[in-house]
């Protein structure tokens, strides 16, 4: 059995729709997870050290795929 999963557009991941809250934006409505908009809630400290966070986990993710990418191109 899978597990439906959305993307939240605040930490950049996909997580199980029962991590998720639709929440509306200026832009319209969108999911968000709890774990940041829990992150909001707390001091600019915290929030910042959540965004540093998010941030390495996003920048470690584009490295892992582009190092798979260069392993293919190479394989080829």
């Amino acid at each position: 059995m899978t597990t439906q999963t959305k993307f939240c557009y605040h930490c950049g991941a996909h997580h199980p729709v029962e991590e998720m809250r639709q929440i509306e934006t200026k832009a319209g409505k969108r999911w968000r997870c709890i774990r940041s908009i829990q992150a909001t809630q707390k001091t600019a400290e915290a929030r910042d050290a959540f965004g540093r966070q998010v941030s390495a986990m996003n920048t470690a993710e584009a490295r892992s795929h582009a190092r798979r990418l260069n392993e293919l191109r190479q394989d080829k």
